[in-house]
């Protein structure tokens, strides 16, 4: 197997035109894994960085469920497991979704060439939704409610991202989104004081189903629910001295009160959803609350957030990574938090960029050779030394980097855009000094 470290200078290489997702668009020059290069990028930098990274992942781990024409599905490591390994990780699917997604929007800037790279990926979402449903037996739903809210989630920006770029209905996340929403309405009660249950068993509810769920709320326009899916969360799973969100509340009263990176970003999401100014605050002291937890304690230090190594726990923090992702951009916090927020991101995203290893012999999901940057399961620790030549390498490690350089990649090219709109009025300014306010000098 030949390894080598680094990656082509410009995304339209040959070694890219191989690989079936879209290519679009001004490369620009692109640093290598294990390089040393650090903040900031630029926005062709890091828009390059995520499209090589979607660009391992769905090829590599990608294919037709049971060889039936336009569906996919990502397998669930490589090497492939063996035909008797019938594992099914059906949220891990939800979450490659919003990864394609994340991409579809990455690539939409007006131009002939993003429009047609973004309706690839809409294209390939629904693709992966006729794969989700055919592997679940025909079902968009099962028993686990957050796993339901996942694929909602991701199913609801497949609807919107088609809606942008003017592609006809895609019916099947209509009909997810319609299916799992009135599901989610079915698993909320007043038990427990309210929350949404984790599974039908109907035992115990947790964050990791009523954050998701409050998000859906939301954005469907329900946000009197979506706050009070909020607001139990705050009263019942929440620790007040660390500032940080619980996991479980059984029926019978048992408790587990373990910490997780994921429910942090899924409430996260659910506060900025809802909007509101006690929600923007909550917010606000969520976000240094996980910098407290989860980076170095030096103030000067990079503030890359701990990951939590390969299976489900290899999806925590790149969820996290999500939802700081969407705080950097949200106009209604601090500047302070936004700047914190954005630097969790794009710290983390350098990490894992740094860290990968360009493989020029990875064998894929249908048995073919391809080249693909490999990621580590630990921002922290090169994928040379996590993940050496001859790994097994799970999908969801792979797919948390990728999501988190999707992060990154929108926060750089929201903050060169804004740069340029500042530049543009100053220049405006200049040229028409006597429209200047005086009290604004």
């Amino acid at each position: 197997m030949t390894v080598r470290r680094g990656l082509p200078t410009a995304v339209n290489g040959s070694v890219c035109r191989s690989m079936s997702v879209p290519v679009i668009g001004q490369a620009g020059q692109v640093n290598s894994p294990c390089d040393r290069t650090e903040r900031p990028v630029s926005a062709v930098t890091a828009a390059t960085r995520a499209d090589l990274a979607a660009r391992s992942v769905v090829p590599s781990y990608g294919r037709a469920v049971w060889g039936i024409p336009g569906t996919h599905l990502a397998v669930r490591a490589l090497p492939v497991p063996p035909p008797v390994d019938l594992s099914w990780n059906y949220w891990w699917q939800a979450h490659h979704l919003d990864a394609i997604v994340d991409a579809g929007w990455r690539h939409w800037d007006g131009t002939p060439a993003g429009h047609a790279a973004a309706r690839a990926y809409l294209r390939l979402g629904r693709e992966l939704l006729r794969g989700i449903w055919l592997r679940n037996g025909g079902r968009w739903t099962n028993a686990f409610f957050d796993d339901m809210g996942w694929l909602v989630l991701a199913a609801g920006r497949v609807t919107e991202l088609g809606q942008v770029v003017g592609a006809p209905p895609v019916v099947e996340a209509e009909r997810a989104v319609r299916r799992i929403g009135a599901r989610l309405i079915e698993a909320q009660d007043d038990v427990l004081g309210g929350g949404v249950y984790w599974t039908v068993q109907r035992d115990r509810k947790n964050v990791p189903a009523t954050a998701p769920a409050a998000i859906h709320a939301a954005r469907s326009g329900d946000v009197d629910r979506a706050r009070d899916l909020v607001d139990w969360i705050y009263r019942e799973r929440f620790d007040e001295t660390a500032g940080l969100a619980l996991d479980t509340v059984y029926v019978d009263g048992r408790r587990d009160d373990t910490v997780y990176t994921y429910n942090q970003g899924t409430l996260l999401g659910a506060l900025l959803a809802v909007g509101g100014p006690a929600e923007m605050a909550a917010a606000e002291a969520l976000i240094a609350a996980v910098n407290r937890r989860w980076c170095a304690e030096e103030d000067s230090a990079p503030r890359v957030v701990t990951a939590h190594g390969d299976g489900d726990g290899g999806l925590f923090t790149g969820i996290l990574i999500r939802y700081l992702g969407v705080a950097a951009r949200e106009s209604l916090l601090s500047s302070q938090a936004r700047r914190l927020a954005s630097a969790m991101v794009l710290d983390t995203a350098q990490a894992w960029w740094q860290g990968g290893r360009w493989d020029e012999d990875v064998q894929d999901a249908r048995g073919r050779r391809r080249t693909a940057v490999v990621f580590s399961r630990d921002p922290m620790t090169p994928a040379e030394v996590d993940l050496p030549v001859g790994s097994v390498c799970e999908l969801t490690p792979q797919l948390q980097a990728w999501m988190a350089l999707e992060a990154a990649a929108a926060i750089v090219n929201d903050q060169e855009a804004a740069a340029a709109v500042v530049d543009g009025e100053e220049a405006r300014d200049q040229q028409t000094p006597s429209r200047r306010c005086p009290s604004s000098r």
